[in-house]
């Protein structure tokens, strides 16, 4: 029997790693404990996701309602599936700023000390399975707004002559910048999984993701960029456009083709690497450019707020460069564009985001 494992198994990343790793042929082990519905509310729980994958692959799933602080209950878990264990994708964690500033007990215990349990525990019951970490673009803090910006008429641009003009690759400092206690917890485990790989051997990888999106996200506004606009447009609720004028920019990477990254990982593992996966030049959108489409699609003009202020260290421009991960991964490509995603996510959820009566 081949499992594999995977953290955060009803969210946006984990729901679509339990789907691909099961039509792999492996048993799926999920650990979920709907947290998300704690963070932001009833809207955002992930309950729906733990029915339909329950209903969906019957047997081959197997949900546990853990809490990956909780030491003992994942020592029992891993304890019981040891060596069967194949492969283990840690999608887990505490994933706003917001609420890490408000409990930076709670965002550390999960994001950090969190981590560090899921790698203990595969270090003492399956060393040889790889180690798959959900890390982040905020482990640079706001070092990615320093870079020489033109603004233009919907997007804010790098100058194209920029050595970062075709993304920002895994060589930009993570020093002496601001990252919020948020992006401080996520580097404490993107440097914990790296070492657990270099010092003691384990299988790991950080992909160190931006806007991870895609149908399968229970869109809130303080996480879920491309659905939350998709939801507010559906919903005729208002949407605010935070700081930068709305012409901030992110690369959308649907969460088929990071988990077929986490695939090409898992079939050819490394030891402590460190990639940036995103959308990169053939997927990205500012927020501008997003509320556009959003309308275009849904056929419904959107209720837009503007806040002055921007969130703080949040990124004014963020393209990943995926060459890194193409290099040793030549056989991997990305199959979606930001309006191939929203149109996903509007057929996704016709029947579930529709204005309040």
């Amino acid at each position: 029997m081949s499992i594999a494992v995977v953290t955060g198994s009803a969210g946006l990343i984990g729901s679509e790693a339990v789907r691909h790793f099961s039509r792999l042929g492996l048993d799926v082990i999920g650990i979920d404990n709907d947290m998300r519905a704690r963070f932001f509310g009833p809207e955002a729980s992930t309950a729906w996701n733990v029915r339909r994958l329950s209903a969906d692959l019957g047997p081959a799933y197997t949900h546990h309602d853990v809490d990956i602080r909780d030491r003992d209950a994942l020592a029992s878990l891993f304890g019981r599936y040891g060596k069967d264990i194949a492969v283990v994708i840690h999608t887990a964690a505490q994933p706003s700023h917001d609420w890490a500033a408000r409990d930076p007990f709670l965002d550390f215990d999960i994001n950090a000390a969190g981590t560090l349990n899921i790698l203990q525990n595969v270090r003492e019951h399956c060393p040889d399975a790889p180690l798959i970490h959900c890390s982040t673009n905020k482990v640079y803090g706001d070092r990615p707004n320093s870079l020489p910006f033109v603004e233009q008429e919907t997007r804010f641009e790098i100058a194209p002559d920029h050595p970062y003009a075709a993304g920002i690759d895994e060589n930009m400092s993570i020093d002496t910048c601001l990252h919020s206690v948020f992006g401080a917890s996520k580097t404490a485990a993107d440097i914990l999984v790296q070492e657990y790989g270099r010092y003691f051997g384990l299988r790991t990888a950080c992909f160190r993701g931006g806007t991870l999106t895609g149908p399968g996200h229970s869109a809130t506004e303080l996480h879920g960029f491309l659905a939350y606009v998709m939801r507010c447009a559906m919903e005729r609720r208002t949407y605010n456009l935070i700081g930068y004028q709305g012409k901030q920019v992110r690369d959308a990477i649907h969460s088929h083709d990071v988990v077929t990254a986490f695939e090409a990982f898992f079939r050819a593992p490394r030891s402590g690497e460190v990639y940036n996966l995103g959308g990169g030049r053939h997927s990205n959108t500012s927020n501008l450019e997003a509320i556009a489409l959003a309308e275009k699609i849904s056929g419904n003009e959107m209720l837009v707020e503007h806040v002055d202020t921007p969130r703080t260290g949040d990124h004014i421009w963020w393209i990943s460069s995926n060459a890194r991960f193409e290099q040793h991964y030549p056989g991997w490509q990305l199959t979606h564009d930001v309006p191939m995603i929203m149109q996903e996510i509007h057929e996704a959820n016709a029947d579930r985001w529709a204005p309040a009566r």
